[in-house]
């Protein structure tokens, strides 16, 4: 296969999930896997709207890397949303969509031998890569056991609502699910040990569905009495994965830390830029360039070399542009996505000059450290910036 990031996918089916959200199935002309690990996300690049460049947005896919050679992302409708809008309006089987290969970091990886417990926490579309890594590790670690918490608007509202039943009954014992409806259609019941079943509290024979249903918000006192049921705490070695609106995941940390889950067993997804983000590190006198958000250097307009694909190109930044804006503007074609500095699409190794990111929260510190940058959020601070993409 080429080394390109970039795909044409033809779309062989569409699920409709809920109303308001499909899935879209994707596979290569050629019918050839497309590497993918469980967690990740696609791009689609979808020529609407009036700019003069196809839109991009990533979608976590919800199919596994056994689903290969079909990769599936699900996409919700969302007031004012430009893309996701235009797909559910006029995606259909046949036509073909541009894409960017696989990327993100929220993955786990998989051992048959395991024997490990997981949370996965989520709310609305934020099932979409929970729902892959949940598929992944029940299908490839028979050891491993499973506890979703989902929140929803009601049972219509919910995303993969059947397939979810077909999960736990195929892989009872292993696998549960606890929904929390806001405002639910039938009435929800407290649940009944789920918890304490899956973590360490012997093995009942599993309950009707409508014990594993909460009526409220998932928010910090929800997500305590779901996951301290007959008083028992989880797992001490549990994971735990969280993906949903910001409002949702500062609400599970926080039940978390009450918990006391140490932080590294935390993982979570994001395609919302944090207003508290940390300062990007320095980098270390290796050769690499240095990667600061100090008050001290100024941002005004320089030039930058950008090494892509065995072509060198000078660019001018203006003090209110990235180096991604840059460089579009000029119509070199960069690898690029969220425009957040999250996904890490644009991600580029600085080899000389100093350089200013907007945001750090889509590198981790290794990879500061390392002279790495996202060029959708990053200002040039010096005038000998060179960067190198891969």
């Amino acid at each position: 296969m080429s080394n390109s990031p970039y795909l044409t996918l033809n779309v062989v089916e569409l699920t409709r999930e809920t109303a308001d959200a499909i899935t879209i199935h994707l596979e290569r002309a050629d019918r050839q896997p497309v590497p993918s690990q469980p967690g990740q996300f696609l791009t689609l690049i979808v020529p609407c709207g009036s700019g003069k460049r196809p839109e991009r947005r990533s979608y976590s896919l919800s199919s596994t890397p056994a689903d290969a050679p079909r990769l599936s992302v699900t996409v919700k409708r969302v007031p004012g949303g430009l893309v996701s809008n235009h797909l559910l309006d006029t995606v259909r089987v046949g036509q073909t969509i541009e894409a960017m290969a696989p990327l993100g970091n929220f993955t786990t990886d998989t051992n048959p031998q395991a024997a490990r417990s997981l949370v996965l926490i989520g709310a609305g579309s934020g099932i979409t890569p929970l729902m892959s890594i949940l598929k992944t590790v029940l299908q490839q670690e028979p050891g491993s056991q499973v506890l979703l918490v989902y929140g929803n608007r009601n049972e219509e509202t919910t995303i993969f609502r059947e397939q979810l039943q077909r999960l736990e009954q195929q892989y009872a014992g292993r696998f549960q699910v606890e929904h929390v409806f806001s405002q639910p259609k039938q009435a929800a019941k407290p649940s009944g040990g789920m918890f304490s079943r899956l973590f360490g509290g012997g093995t009942p024979a599993p309950q009707p569905a409508a014990e594993h249903q909460h009526t409220g918000r998932l928010n910090r006192t929800m997500l305590l009495r779901v996951l301290e049921q007959r008083h028992r705490a989880p797992a001490a070695q549990a994971e735990y994965f969280m993906c949903g609106p910001e409002g949702m995941m500062a609400e599970a940390k926080a039940a978390l830390e009450l918990l006391g889950v140490p932080a590294d067993r935390i993982r979570r997804e994001s395609f919302v830029a944090s207003a508290d983000s940390a300062e990007a590190a320095a980098a270390q006198p290796d050769g690499h360039g240095t990667v600061l958000a100090d008050d001290k250097d100024e941002i005004s307009a320089r030039k930058v070399t950008i090494q892509y694909e065995g072509t060198e190109y000078v660019v001018e930044v203006q003090p209110n542009q990235t180096m991604l804006e840059a460089a579009l503007d000029q119509d070199i074609d960069l690898p690029y996505s969220c425009q957040a500095g999250l996904c890490t699409a644009c991600r580029g190794k600085c080899l000389t000059g100093k350089v200013h990111l907007d945001e750090r929260e889509g590198l981790s510190d290794r990879e500061l450290q390392q002279g790495y940058v996202l060029m959708c959020v990053g200002h040039p601070l010096t005038d000998d910036v060179v960067i190198e993409i891969d």
